[in-house]
């Protein structure tokens, strides 16, 4: 395309041509033929000037709906034009400006230095684009992403520069945001683990001859019971109280929280008066919390060490503080625990079982499952099977399940330990589907961890397609505790969606979470699982006997099938029948067992269900 209004149009030299030989043409007929050409190039001409008009209203239409601000400035830097948003973003008009040197509006931010790299870029390349601070009319400054360009004129020289910056101070809020999330726990203020890190290795550098680190793992004793009472809002009022009494006890001293309900302290001090601390820290928060009209005395535990005593390294001490705490913990509630050699003993006991288990998982030959039948009470029919994971060691011989499965969900091992039994129980299923094995379905324990990571409806249903296995043959259980878990959202929806691919859902260990007929009403459930605790000293325990039949009563009238765990006994099970309970799940009827125990029991058995 041939530049607009260009002496290089064959029709402007054509023009000019015939202009000249209007001069000398002798014959009248040649002059009107180069008259005509004359007037086919002022018409070339009148037409070039409308369409560079319309082309420079278009390019001031652009910049004028243009969110970025442009200013063209001459070879001065002096301000020729703006457009709109150059006035939204900083506040002068284009009357306002017009003629300014552009440098009026810098911020004063950036020093002699950086002015000269910029005018040196800009003079050798014609270009320059970086962040730079600049300031609005009223005097407040905002950083802004700046692009020069040097426009020169037809001798080669500059003529203009033409600058296009965008506001950005929105998206350096938003960096400075996460910068503190990162550092920061974001209900109460407080450093979190990361900053808790950082500041414990600062202070551990900064010791000097004697003085020592005193640290305290605290934890809120029962906090999910309050928070299921009194609701989350409260909850998060009490964690927020509760981090600023710890920061006034140790005033000068670290406060930060871990997550959930756990407060780390770290104390400088030139006393060995741990203890003593200790014993006044919990005496500070016993004191009761004010929270909308209740007054609560919170239980604590407590894990505690001092350094450097106990270590002078910041990961070291964190495991030790954690060995404390979860020492005291499995002394009851409200104990207190400072860190001995003996936890770190038993501590790389638990850590060396964590590798065997990790190896497990990988090899995949020292896992099984068990399968624990149940049964109609009325009559023993078979209705259902449960699998059972269990760790056959090769030196250390059958793990109990309460020795590893809380290790697996302290180190984060469960996600993967619950995929394995889905795709070992399904593989099972397929394979008793062929073998003739009596078709009920095979129930699988769900963690709130696959849960969480939410792809547990792809797994399933890729699992099931792979083996072709309906549904319908896999049942999901699922603990109160997991249920309500906090990290797992509302699970209504994916626990219907579930149940809409065909799975049943049973609440497994039901009566020892925080169970209420509010939940049960609105989760889409089958099944519940009376916990053994209940069935263990029927039926002469009346308390016992009373939430027993209370449960049936209730699962009746909300339509759901009951499975009582436990039963060993007659009397147990002639209670149960008494009270309608349709089915059990025991040692009366069987233990769990061995895939090849299970097979040489029911394989091509009669009885379906």
């Amino acid at each position: 395309m041939w530049p607009p209004f260009s002496l290089n149009r064959p029709t402007t030299w054509m023009g000019l041509a015939a202009l000249a030989a209007m001069l000398w043409l002798p014959l009248a007929s040649l002059r009107l033929a180069a008259l005509a050409v004359i007037v086919v190039a002022l018409v070339d001409g009148w037409r070039q000037i409308k369409r560079e008009h319309r082309r420079r209203l278009l390019s001031e239409e652009a910049l004028k709906l243009s969110g970025d601000g442009v200013v063209i400035s001459d070879r001065r830097n002096r301000i020729v034009s703006v457009n709109p948003a150059f006035t939204q973003i900083t506040g002068y008009t284009r009357e306002e400006v017009l003629g300014l040197d552009a440098s009026t509006l810098s911020s004063g931010r950036h020093d002699k230095a950086f002015y000269e790299r910029y005018w040196q870029t800009l003079q050798a390349t014609g270009r320059w684009e970086g962040e730079i601070w600049n300031q609005r009319k009223h005097g407040d400054q905002y950083p802004e992403w700046l692009r020069v360009q040097a426009c020169p004129d037809r001798k080669g020289r500059v003529g203009h520069y033409v600058g296009l910056f965008t506001d950005i101070s929105r998206h350096k809020a938003r960096e400075q945001d996460l910068r503190r999330v990162g550092f920061e726990d974001p209900l109460t203020g407080l450093p979190n683990r990361r900053r808790l890190h950082d500041l414990l290795t600062s202070r551990l550098n900064r010791l000097r001859a004697g003085e020592g680190l005193d640290l305290a793992l605290v934890d809120i004793d029962g906090f999910k019971s309050i928070n299921d009472a009194l609701g989350v809002d409260c909850g998060d009022r009490l964690l927020a109280r509760f981090g600023q009494r710890l920061a006034a006890f140790v005033a000068g001293g670290v406060v930060g929280r871990l997550g959930g309900d756990e407060f780390m302290v770290i104390r400088t001090t030139t006393f060995d008066d741990h203890e003593a601390w200790i014993a006044g820290l919990r005496d500070h928060l016993s004191e009761p919390f004010e929270i909308s009209d209740n007054s609560l005395r919170l239980g604590l535990t407590i894990g505690s060490c001092r350094a450097p005593d106990d270590g002078n390294d910041s990961g070291v001490l964190f495991q030790r503080l954690e060995s404390a705490l979860y020492s005291a913990k499995r002394h009851g509630r409200n104990h207190d625990r400072r860190f001995r050699p003996s936890l770190e003993v038993e501590g790389d006991r638990q850590l060396a079982l964590v590798n065997e288990l990790r190896r497990a998982l990988a090899q995949g030959d020292q896992l099984e499952l068990h399968y624990q039948t149940q049964h109609r009470l009325n009559d023993g029919t078979l209705v259902g099977m449960e699998a059972l994971l269990r760790w056959r060691h090769p030196e250390q011989g059958m793990i109990s399940p309460g020795d590893f499965i809380p290790l697996a969900e302290r180190h984060g091992l469960m996600s993967a330990l619950g995929n394995w039994v889905i795709e070992r129980a399904v593989a099972q299923l397929a394979s008793w589907r062929a073998n003739g094995m009596p078709r009920v379905p095979v129930w699988v324990n769900i963690s709130a961890l696959q849960l969480i990571q939410g792809d547990l409806e792809s797994r399933l249903a890729a699992s099931l397609a792979r083996h072709r296995v309906p549904a319908q043959q896999l049942g999901l259980e699922l603990t109160e505790s997991v249920l309500l878990d906090e990290r797992a959202g509302d699970v209504s929806p994916r626990l219907e969606a579930l149940r809409r691919q065909g799975h049943e859902i049973a609440i497994d260990d039901f009566g020892t979470g925080y169970s209420s007929l509010a939940y049960l009403k609105r989760l889409p459930v089958d099944k519940l699982k009376l916990d053994r605790a209940f069935i263990r000293a029927l039926p002469d325990d009346v308390a016992d006997a009373a939430i027993v039949s209370a449960v049936l009563a209730m699962a009746r009238g909300l339509n759901l099938d009951v499975v009582a765990e436990g039963v060993e006994t007659i009397a147990q099970r002639d209670f149960l029948l008494e009270y309608g309970c349709p089915y059990t799940q025991g040692f009366l009827f069987a233990r769990p067992e061995p895939v090849e125990a299970i097979e040489a029991r029911y394989l091509n058995a009669s009885q379906t269900v």
